[in-house]
């Protein structure tokens, strides 16, 4: 009988040990799903490197409580299917108190319902789509949405370009674009503009002949694209190539290192509206640079980095306020967000979950072409 107990006791202490309640030094697992790889890499790679820039400052200040905070991550190739399989990993398998993700609104569409289901929060950086965050009370971003940024768009088309027309090219396969799409031609028309014409194309197309042509012929004073920077960068190559001299206009979709490397000059002298702008001369701003160029290489962080960031540290800050890291108490203190200091602006989470924020148009401008700061424009 002894000789048994003392074979059986250490397994059953392991037993209790791997069923025992987290202890008070094992660290907090956050979870972050986002394209790492694919047709637009850049948007999870930016994301990616701002959370994780977040990260390594909360932790060396010391975490929570004394508790370091660990990041799991996984890539959904920019597939719908994928970021639904990425986020029920995390959430059922890794058992993450809140996840981050994902940058298009496609995906976050996708992932949103795991996490509200599962009652665990889920911060997107960057989707602008309404529709996300009315997944349900657990879904949060801390991005402006598309009826603001339309709002900017079309603001800054009629008020600093003086556009009385303008053409709509558009992505039908992207919920963003679509949505971004509407709200634009909706302000534009409020503010005493109009819609020349309205083309449609689906992303990853190499050849826009048919549409600029028709675009051409409708003669409108800019081109607004609310699409993401492959295509776009495309766009422009051959819309120059047809006399199509007008300014391009879009969304931050457009917010990317590859976009000139793609379009080179041809995308010279056209604008976008984005979250934050590397030359804004807000300290903060600065000090997000330096703190980004020294972690990775000198590289300049753009707007999906900033958000990456900021979502971050909302969800740190959120959780030093939470009682616990439960799920509906970290929920609560994420929803009590109000004027945090953010990299893109000072972020208020509103009743539907959104952030009340401005948007800042910049001007591709340079050598090669890069975004420069034209101007900020705040909430109606």
């Amino acid at each position: 009988m002894r000789t048994l107990l003392r074979t059986l006791l250490p397994a059953l202490a392991l037993a209790l040990f791997l069923c025992s309640p987290a202890r008070a030094e094992d660290p907090i697992l956050i979870g972050h799903y986002g394209s790492l790889t694919g047709a637009e890499a850049t948007f999870g790679q930016s994301t990616s490197n701002g959370i994780k820039l977040a990260l390594k400052e909360f932790n060396a200040a010391g975490g929570l409580n004394g508790r370091k905070v660990e990041l799991r991550e996984y890539d959904t190739r920019g597939d719908a299917g994928e970021a639904k399989l990425a986020v029920e990993r995390l959430v059922k398998s890794d058992k993450v108190a809140a996840v981050l993700g994902e940058v298009a609104s496609k995906l976050s569409l996708a992932g949103g319902p795991v996490c509200q289901e599962a009652g665990v929060p889920m911060i997107t950086p960057s989707s602008t789509n309404p529709r996300v965050t009315e997944i349900g009370d657990y879904i949060f971003r801390v991005c402006f949405i598309d009826p603001f940024q339309g709002y900017a768009g079309a603001k800054f088309a009629r008020e600093n370009l003086k556009a009385r027309t303008a053409a709509l090219l558009v992505d039908q396969a992207q919920a963003y674009a679509v949505g971004l799409a509407e709200q634009f031609e909706e302000h534009f028309k409020k503010q005493g503009g109009a819609i020349a014409t309205r083309q449609t194309y689906t992303g990853g197309a190499n050849d826009f002949t048919a549409q600029l042509t028709s675009i051409r012929s409708a003669h409108p004073d800019v081109i607004y694209i609310p699409g993401y920077y492959t295509d776009v960068g495309n766009i422009a190559l051959q819309a120059r190539k047809l006399g199509l001299n007008q300014p391009l206009l879009g969304g931050d979709g457009w917010d990317s290192a590859e976009l000139s490397k793609i379009a080179k000059d041809a995308i010279e002298g056209c604008y976008y509206t984005n979250h934050y702008a590397p030359d804004q001369p807000e300290a903060r701003v600065r000090t997000f640079i330096r703190s980004y160029k020294s972690e990775f290489n000198g590289a300049t962080p753009d707007g999906l980095a900033a958000l990456g960031y900021d979502a971050a540290r909302v969800l740190f800050d959120a959780m030093k306020r939470a009682s616990s890291t439960d799920g509906k108490a970290l929920r609560d203190a994420i929803a009590a967000t109000r004027n945090f200091a953010g990299v893109t602006g000072d972020i208020t989470i509103n009743a539907k979950r959104d952030a009340t924020k401005s948007a800042v148009v910049v001007e591709m401008s340079g050598d090669p072409p890069a975004p420069k700061f034209v101007t900020a424009v705040k909430p109606e």
